[in-house]
């Protein structure tokens, strides 16, 4: 597996914003609903939120398994913890271990820094709930945040300590 970092080209943050749309559409429109996946794919995933985010100092990687793209994530430093944004795969690449590498990457990126944790936030109605208690996240709150036009992202939120 490689962790490729996106850089800000055009043509790779055109690439990780058709297969971010590509993957959390499948995943969260039976979760939320097609009508806030779609405010959030624009507000999260469009080209300028990636360019804006990247400007911010998230770290965007394609996850790679045989020189194709399986996923991608994006994490930053927050606080004393790396915050993990994003952890996608591809529905047909779920199941096989890919995640477990993918948070044991990030955990080590936080160690390097001097972090004492990941956090993430999980929508409560997502299943991966499960997944990431598996890993050995512990959930430490829930919390409701308005992001607008009505809609609510309203999750749990969950610490792995390193």
């Amino acid at each position: 597996m490689d962790f490729v970092r996106l850089i800000e080209k055009d043509e790779q943050i055109k690439e990780m914003s058709l297969m971010a749309t590509e993957i959390v559409r499948e995943h969260y429109d039976p979760i939320i609903g097609v009508e806030q996946n779609d405010y959030m794919l624009e507000m999260f995933q469009s080209e300028d939120a990636i360019r804006k985010q990247l400007d911010h100092g998230y770290r965007y990687y394609f996850v790679r398994e045989g020189g194709r793209n399986v996923g991608f994530m994006a994490f930053f430093p927050r606080d004393n913890a790396m915050y993990l944004s994003k952890l996608y795969l591809y529905k047909s690449e779920r199941g096989k271990g890919f995640a477990r590498r993918m948070v044991d990457f990030v955990r080590e990126e936080a160690g390097n820094e001097g972090l004492t944790g990941v956090e993430l936030n999980v929508n409560k109605g997502n299943p991966s709930c499960l997944i990431y208690e598996k890993m050995g996240f512990k959930m430490i709150r829930a919390e409701k945040n308005d992001i607008g036009n009505g809609f609510y992202m309203d999750d749990y939120v969950y610490r792995l300590k390193i």
